[in-house]
């Protein structure tokens, strides 16, 4: 789950919540430094931040920070070599120290600031700091990524982690197979925006998680504004639709680009077009997935690794490009620009 989750949970949940994050991770762990989650009142959790080696044990430790109103730090030691009732035999490791912290007042507000900062696109950066007096925790927030500044050499910065928003995911295409691929994308940290020109096909019902657009492509794209950041997707098997995005998409910048469908289809659909940068095509990671469900898995995964940054230029990519010169040549036509 994305801060972003936990800033919007933490707003909207009524029960007194305790924020636990993971300030300080060494060696493996299953999740990294910087990542929350929330206890609630009732014993309920939001997010997570191993397996579920350390949840049970955390849920008990929030119990008495609800109870005390103070932060309390907790360290877990789950290296094999030196614990193996919490390392080897639960299959986690790492040392990592979870500082747990009652969602009132001043880090209430400060949830709600960040939320505010991410919806606006922006990365937000928290800084907490140890207040002797008060033997409590103090926030410090500022956009973008900055390392904290102070004149009081005796405060001791004891935490500062850089949070991003949530990537956009703009699909155009809102047929039968868009409904598991939102639904999957969602779940993994991207906001996502539906387009079609066919509004019945639009509607909260259909795309519960999603935000709805409704026009042809060029008003699409005046509608979302594409930022250096966002993905897009197309998935409507209409071909006029996509190559009329295609040309108006020709002088933006943008993170990834996906075309569904076969390597000729996208071939053509490239045609006499100047080459696109990032496009993934065909879309998806080659794991022989068959019906909307396993495509959309192998959509997720491609999404997924593009933002981890643990991918290439889709090979395929070029031999659309290729195909497309090829046909030219064989008209007689001169060869496009892309080749």
């Amino acid at each position: 789950m994305e801060m972003h989750d936990i800033c919007e949970a933490a707003l909207n949940e009524r029960s007194q919540l305790v924020l636990a994050t993971a300030v300080y991770v060494e060696g493996h762990a299953y999740r990294k430094q910087g990542v929350s989650m929330l206890f609630t009142e009732d014993g309920g959790m939001i997010g997570s931040l191993s397996p579920g080696c350390i949840e049970t044990d955390l849920a008990l430790r929030a119990e008495e920070v609800r109870r005390s109103g103070k932060p309390q730090l907790v360290l877990y030691d789950m290296r094999p070599e030196d614990d193996l009732s919490w390392g080897e035999n639960i299959g986690c490791g790492g040392l990592l120290h979870i500082l747990l912290e009652p969602v009132v007042g001043d880090l209430k507000w400060k949830l709600t600031q960040m939320k505010l900062y991410l919806d606006q696109g922006h990365s937000v950066t928290i800084h907490r700091m140890w207040n002797e007096r008060k033997q409590d925790v103090l926030h410090y927030i500022e956009k973008g990524e900055n390392p904290f500044r102070t004149e009081e050499d005796s405060t001791e910065v004891l935490y500062s982690h850089t949070y991003h928003p949530k990537p956009r995911l703009l699909i155009l295409g809102a047929g039968d197979d868009s409904i598991p691929l939102v639904k999957l994308v969602a779940s993994i940290g991207f906001r996502v925006t539906v387009a079609d020109w066919r509004e019945a096909l639009c509607t909260e019902n259909r795309f519960p998680n999603a935000a709805l657009l409704v026009g042809f492509p060029e008003e699409i794209l005046r509608a979302f504004q594409i930022k250096e950041q966002d993905y897009l997707l197309l998935m409507s098997h209409q071909f006029p639709k996509e190559r009329a995005l295609l040309e108006q998409l020709q002088h933006s910048s943008y993170r990834y680009l996906g075309i569904l469908g076969s390597r000729i289809r996208t071939s053509r659909l490239l045609e006499g077009l100047a080459p696109f940068p990032h496009l993934h095509t065909p879309v998806g990671l080659t794991i022989g997935s068959e019906g909307p469900e396993e495509i959309a898995i192998s959509i997720a995964a491609e999404l997924i690794a593009v933002k981890r940054n643990k991918t290439a230029v889709h090979d395929y990519a070029k031999e659309a490009y290729s195909d497309a010169d090829s046909r030219n040549c064989a008209r007689g036509g001169p060869k496009s620009a892309h080749g």
